[in-house]
């Protein structure tokens, strides 16, 4: 169960991303929009989360920093 749980937050992650990404590039959603930040954020944790259970290392301390990039981001959007 566990194992399903991981590989379901991983393929999350990388589908919000990549549709955060396309729907920014597409003038849908603006990177300086809630949303954008939010997905992002989440996306970044599912691949997080699945990375570490596997003991894979670069695309965790990637995500890391990405999430990082997006909850700074989304304070930013909050504090003005």
């Amino acid at each position: 169960m566990k194992h399903t749980v991981t590989e379901f937050l991983g393929w999350y992650g990388i589908l919000v991303i990549l549709g955060a990404y396309a729907l920014s590039n597409f003038g849908v959603l603006s990177v300086h929009s809630v949303w954008y930040q939010l997905l992002n954020i989440t996306g970044s944790i599912g691949i997080l989360v699945e990375a570490f259970s596997k003991k894979d290392y670069q695309p965790a301390v990637l995500n890391i920093v990405w999430a990082a990039i997006g909850i700074v981001a989304l304070s930013r959007l909050f504090l003005h």
